[in-house]
Formats: C-alpha cells, structure tokens, sequence
C-alpha cells in the first residue's frame, strides 16, 4: 500500500489552510502550521499561500482553483489520484448530482468512518488501527480502510482488539467527539453503524466538489 512519507503537514501549507490531518495536535501550539503559514519549498514565502503556478498573488486561473480543490478532497481523505478518479468514475455512473455522489463515496470509506465515530483521532490514525485489523465489519474481520460502506453496515472493535489499552482509554475520548446524523454510534459496546448516506450538510462545507468535477470534466 502506497502511503505519504514526507511531512503531512506540507499539505497543510500547499493549500494554505489547516486540514486538520493529525488530529488533536492541529488543535495545539504544536501545530508546524501555526508556526509556517506559507507554502513549501524555495519560494513559498513569497508565493503566497497554495503556492504553484496560478496561485501566487492576484486572480488564480479556473484550472488553478479547480486543481486545488481536487488536491484538498484528496489529501482530506488520504486518496490518491488513481483511486480518486475511479471514485469520480464511479460517481458519474450513479443517479443524482456528480459531486455530492464523489463526496457520499469519500465519507462512506471505513477508514473515514472509524473517524467521524471517534475511535481514531485523525483519518491517518483511522486508517492503521483498520490496517491492522482491529475492526469487524458485519462481524468480518477486515484490514481494507477503503472499504465502501453502505446502509445498515456496522462496525464493531474485534473482541481480542477491545482488550488493549488503546480501545480500553477511548471511551473517555469517544463520549467527548460528536458524530454525524447519518451514523449511529454505541460507545459501551464500541460499535457504530451507517443509518444512511450523508447529506450535503454533514460534509466538510470547505470542500468546492463543482470545481473537481469541472476540473476532470475539461480532461
């Protein structure tokens, strides 16, 4: 499995705004964005925020606005291009609106669902604790965080997974973390379920899914 090696936080700063990709510590004075607010590499400081051709001062191109916004769903999610796009093909394919589709099939992977129920910090730290295999899900083990749920699906910690002092902890975490309407969470029993498909409401409201589907639509 392909995964980032270089500091997350550079996303951060490429796209001029926090994405909160490690958790509580974006929360912190820790933050490495607090400290450098300006995008990466020889000319960050002077390219402005976003950084990159188009994004520097003054009016950024459409194509340099559409390219940011797929690069922030993406590294939100923690996807890569190949499988970003199979999303949006897949998105294309089913009824309804293009872009809210992309955004249901993003929130409906397991890695990011272990997340919105708070058993993990940060999408990241969601992603392993699946990778190693510390869920159910329908009772079936799993270790595949880009699993697509669908409705009625439910996802339980592993019983011999319950049993390490991680999950026996993350009680006290979980009951302070909220989770969307479109789930259903039972903290006692560290499990949850998918009622149903997210409304555009329940997703992230800084993400612009127009300006991805115009970008892969001009392709």
């Amino acid at each position: 499995m392909t995964k980032l090696i270089s500091s997350v936080c550079k996303l951060c700063r490429r796209e001029g705004e926090k994405l909160y990709l490690k958790g509580e510590r974006c929360f912190t004075p820790k933050c490495s964005y607090e400290k450098r607010d300006f995008a990466p590499g020889q000319h960050g400081r002077t390219a402005g925020r976003g950084g990159g051709k188009g994004m520097g001062t003054g009016r950024a191109s459409d194509f340099a606005r559409q390219l940011r916004a797929k690069q922030k769903a993406r590294r939100i999610y923690g996807v890569l291009e190949r499988q970003f796009r199979r999303y949006y093909d897949t998105a294309i394919t089913r009824r309804g609106l293009t872009g809210l589709n992309l955004l249901q099939i993003l929130e409906s992977r397991l890695d990011n669902v272990v997340f919105r129920l708070g058993f993990a910090s940060s999408r990241a730290q969601a992603r392993l604790l699946v990778t190693h295999g510390h869920f159910t899900v329908n009772g079936r083990r799993t270790d595949v965080p880009s699993m697509l749920l669908g409705e009625g699906d439910t996802i339980t910690v592993r019983e011999g997974s319950s049993k390490l002092s991680y999950f026996k902890e993350l009680g006290a975490y979980t009951e302070k973390r909220t989770f969307p309407g479109w789930l259903n969470r039972d903290i006692k029993s560290m499990s949850g379920s998918v009622a149903r498909m997210p409304e555009r409401a329940e997703i992230d409201g800084s993400l612009d899914e127009q300006l991805i589907v115009e970008y892969y639509s001009r392709r």
